[in-house]
């Protein structure tokens, strides 16, 4: 008697998602995590940005509700970034604040125009030293301004005025009673949230950022401290159509700046995010078309841009979200808190968000891979600071660009770079080694070298630690290699297999 047996895969029942049910629990407190964490980084990055608060809990609303619902990334979150305030605070003093809206509709829309050139991807191949150069430019910025309302003063336009002013910041601070409430407000802030890292793990489920803006809120309204404190009013009265009267090259450039930095910051991020949980991976084309619909939503309502933010997706990834439902939630909390409770929001000290955004401009220096990189390579370390200096001293744009054009040609340099070297043996012969790549770029340091060989001695031409031949050098090495044989000289040239 026979019995079939059935194969292993046939007896073995698929492998099924878990259902909204038996995920809704956690997504749904991870929504309320994100929420508290989201509510004071939006309001912070809008004052620090020169725009009224109102127009950063509205783009976290958008991230929330429109980027959330759609495909690309399932866990990272969307809103205003801190990385982007620089951008929108140079935007808004060029073109001004009726313009904004502009701005982001155009960069929205180039971002959708990128996403469905399925160019997402090509943003990872950007060089790292052009990218932490970029990070820790924006990070210098954004400290240096933020330092001033941490102080209870107010920050002026420039960055060389800015860097002028801090000895008379310093003094300040220390001396007034604006000045030292302000600071220790911000610095109780800052500690409250570095220390809550050190708590049992069962706690920081609750957010450091939502403890030390809490106890920073609560420490100052009990000792009746005298501090600047934020106004937030009704959202629909800030929200206003784009002015497309206001078009022109300085706006269209401001808005394809805005999407390059934007669409960058928003897929190294999910490629952060990514390797934090074990659930489905970005698609990254998919990805730069939400965040590009997102902003174009934004431009529409004349909100501030967004990007997808590490600091609010580690939150919900940490807070044990399992799908897109607790980025779609947080947005709906937003708006109810937005609709009903926005007084809340007017006991919270200016000093305690610009702490916020000192502590997050620190996190965008990051040191330790700065030091790291200088470290390890010094011509990527020369680009990295090189970015970064640009950046501080002139603009993001500038920075960035000459950033791009130097790891270019650092890459043209090591991709070109070609080693000769000759050694006489004996009073007739000589030995002539090329390593490296041998391409065009090369070929008149070469050509010196060949032609310098007196026609008189023998050569022996070692060709096997080349990696690259182009046609420009191989034809000038026969060439050269004919002339000598037509003199009756004998050369012998060793090819690698």
């Amino acid at each position: 008697m026979t019995r079939t047996i059935e194969p292993i895969e046939q007896r073995t029942p698929p492998l099924r998602r878990p259902g909204w049910r038996q995920t809704f629990g956690q997504d749904l407190g991870a929504s309320l995590v994100v929420f508290l964490v989201a509510l004071p980084l939006c309001v912070g990055v809008a004052v620090a940005s020169g725009v009224p608060a109102e127009l950063g809990i509205v783009t976290g609303i958008v991230g929330g509700l429109v980027v959330g619902l759609l495909p690309g990334s399932s866990l990272q979150v969307s809103g205003p970034a801190a990385g982007l305030t620089v951008l929108v605070a140079d935007a808004v003093a060029t073109h001004g604040l009726g313009a904004l809206g502009l701005i982001v509709l155009g960069a929205g829309l180039v971002q959708v125009l990128l996403g469905a050139l399925r160019c997402g991807t090509w943003f990872r191949a950007i060089s790292p030293a052009v990218v932490q150069g970029m990070l820790a430019g924006i990070g210098l910025v954004l400290i240096l301004g933020q330092l001033y309302p941490l102080a209870g003063a107010a920050q002026p336009v420039s960055t060389w005025a800015k860097a002028a002013g801090l000895p008379g910041l310093v003094e300040s601070a220390l001396t007034t009673p604006a000045g030292l409430s302000a600071l220790a407000v911000g610095v109780l802030t800052v500690v409250v949230m570095t220390l809550w890292q050190r708590a049992p793990r069962r706690l920081r489920i609750v957010p450091g950022v939502l403890v030390g803006v809490v106890t920073a809120a609560a420490v100052a309204l009990a000792a009746g401290l005298d501090v600047r404190r934020i106004q937030v009013g009704n959202l629909l009265e800030q929200v206003q159509l784009p002015n497309f009267s206001l078009l022109g090259a300085g706006v269209l450039g401001s808005a394809l700046v805005f999407a390059l930095v934007s669409s960058a910051e928003s897929l190294f991020s999910a490629a952060a995010v990514d390797r934090m949980h074990s659930g489905p991976r970005t698609r990254y084309n998919q990805e730069l078309v939400a965040q590009g619909v997102g902003n174009t939503v934004c431009g529409l309502l004349g909100a501030l841009p967004m990007t997808a933010v590490i600091v609010r997706s580690a939150a919900n990834v940490n807070a044990g979200a399992r799908t897109k439902a607790s980025r779609v939630l947080h947005g709906v909390w937003l708006l109810l808190f937005a609709a009903l409770l926005p007084g809340l929001l007017t006991y919270l000290p200016a000093a305690v968000l610009a702490a916020l955004l000192v502590h997050a401009g620190w996190k965008l220096l990051g040191l330790r891979a700065v030091a790291e990189m200088l470290r390890a390579d010094r011509a990527e370390g020369a680009i990295l600071v090189l970015t970064a200096g640009l950046i501080v001293s002139t603009d993001l744009l500038t920075g960035t660009l000459a950033g791009l054009l130097a790891a270019v040609l650092k890459t043209a340099w090591d991709v070109s770079h070609l080693s000769v070297t000759v050694t006489p043996q004996g009073p007739e012969d000589e030995v002539v080694v090329l390593r490296g790549n041998a391409t065009f770029l090369r070929l008149p340091r070469l050509l010196a070298v060949l032609e310098g060989l007196p026609l008189t001695k023998h050569v022996r031409l070692d060709l096997t630690g080349l990696r690259h031949l182009d046609q420009a050098c191989g034809q000038a090495i026969d060439h050269w290699v004919a002339r000598h044989r037509e003199a009756g000289l004998d050369v012998h040239v060793v090819r690698a297999e």
